[in-house]
């Protein structure tokens, strides 16, 4: 990808709708919006406000990123379900950055970085010096610095450097919490 390439980012990982448009390393506009509920009816108005207060049309976009969680499960599925819709509309790449190393761009490793998680827990990834070490659901004691970008800001970041790299997939570490239906499939008639 060119090192100016006009990256879209966004996500809904957590409690917030958070985009940002980037030229190569230039912010040209970001937003993010806390909100518990309501990120599907929200994301494509604030990606529409991000490209008008960037200057920018979806026709300028070279590729889009993502935050792929891991995080909430409906807020995952509905950003990564954007960015593979629009990519595919608009003929451009769509790259998916896990939101922890979108937390962790730019800082000095060794390096944790700690997401909150459901019922008092952490999403936690420890970082070597050169590449993710593990993956854990326990926070180790000791202070933690602070992400240098906004996280849609350092999703655009990272998938500037690491480029497209297939479909953005959703990064659970664990299933939903909501239970398949127990009543049967309907019955479809054939009604000839």
């Amino acid at each position: 990808m060119r090192p100016d390439a006009l990256i879209l980012a966004f996500d809904t990982s957590a409690a917030h709708c958070a985009a940002a448009l980037l030229s190569g390393d230039i912010v040209l506009a970001q937003a993010e919006e806390a909100m518990a509920k309501g990120q599907a009816e929200r994301l494509l108005p604030l990606l529409e406000d991000v490209l008008a207060a960037g200057g920018k049309t979806w026709g300028d976009l070279d590729a889009l990123a993502v935050g792929t969680g891991p995080g909430n499960f409906t807020g995952i599925r509905i950003a990564v379900a954007a960015a593979r819709g629009l990519a595919l509309g608009l003929n451009i790449p769509a790259i998916g950055v896990s939101t922890l190393e979108a937390r962790a761009h730019g800082l000095p490793r060794p390096l944790v970085v700690a997401e909150p998680a459901p019922r008092g827990m952490f999403h936690v990834q420890t970082f070597g010096p050169d590449s993710p070490a593990c993956l854990t659901d326990t926070v180790p004691e000791g202070p933690r610095p602070a992400p240098l970008y906004p996280l849609a800001e350092a999703i655009a970041r990272v998938a500037l450097a690491q480029g497209p790299q297939g479909r953005p997939s959703p990064f659970y570490l664990r299933g939903a919490d909501a239970a398949p239906p127990s009543d049967p499939p309907p019955v479809i008639l054939d009604v000839e």
